[in-house]
């Protein structure tokens, strides 16, 4: 994911959580804050550590990262989004992970509406 689209700061994870809507299902839960800065959009995402050692957690993450980068052309501009994987998402295999995902982000409503639908 390149760096335009990152959420890293502290400051900006707790701004989302505190001001942000959240949407959730039985995998993740995405909190959604519109924001100028964020252009097209920035994500941020987050595992805990009831969720796996940090082997499990970081191949979350990247996997999470690598489904919403190819979705890039599909979100919402200014937005910034922040991830919560829960431990459900551990069984899943991509196909189902991402369905997972563009499922919780429609609930969210940050996927264009004329976007189609990518193989």
């Amino acid at each position: 994911m390149q760096k335009r689209l990152r959420l890293r700061k502290r400051e900006d994870f707790a701004k989302v959580f505190k001001h942000g809507k959240a949407a959730a299902n039985h995998q993740f839960v995405v909190y959604v804050r519109h924001s100028q800065a964020a252009e097209p959009f920035r994500f941020g995402v987050s595992v805990s550590k009831k969720v796996g050692n940090a082997v499990v957690r970081n191949r979350m993450r990247r996997r999470v990262k690598e489904i919403v980068r190819r979705m890039e052309a599909e979100m919402k501009p200014r937005v910034d989004i922040v991830c919560i994987v829960r431990k459900p998402a551990l069984e899943l295999d991509h196909d189902a992970l991402r369905k997972s995902i563009r499922h919780v982000f429609k609930r969210a409503d940050i996927l264009k509406t004329a976007a189609r639908r990518q193989p």
